[in-house]
């Protein structure tokens, strides 16, 4: 059976969607489990961002993406700090 390029372009988009909105899910639940990170550290007298870890995920990213990964992982990292 042959699908149109039009079905074919509007099931990739279906899972885009879907595919997006569990990014989104992940992001989220990485926020929360960084915020736990974040209160922790400053309880016990440290400070809220730890650099060289910050810097451990950008070349991880950057690895795993190339560049366009480091604009994504200081996206990410931002997102994850929380407010100040």
């Amino acid at each position: 059976m042959t699908t149109t390029p039009e079905a074919t372009i509007a099931d990739a988009r279906e899972r885009i969607d879907a595919l997006d909105d569990r990014i989104i899910g992940l992001i989220q639940e990485r926020m929360a489990v960084s915020a736990v990170v974040q209160q922790t550290r400053i309880a016990s007298g440290g400070r809220r961002v730890h650099l060289s870890r910050e810097m451990e995920i950008l070349d991880r990213y950057r690895e795993a993406l190339g560049k366009p990964g480091t604009p994504l992982a200081m996206t990410l990292l931002e997102l994850c700090r929380g407010r100040s």
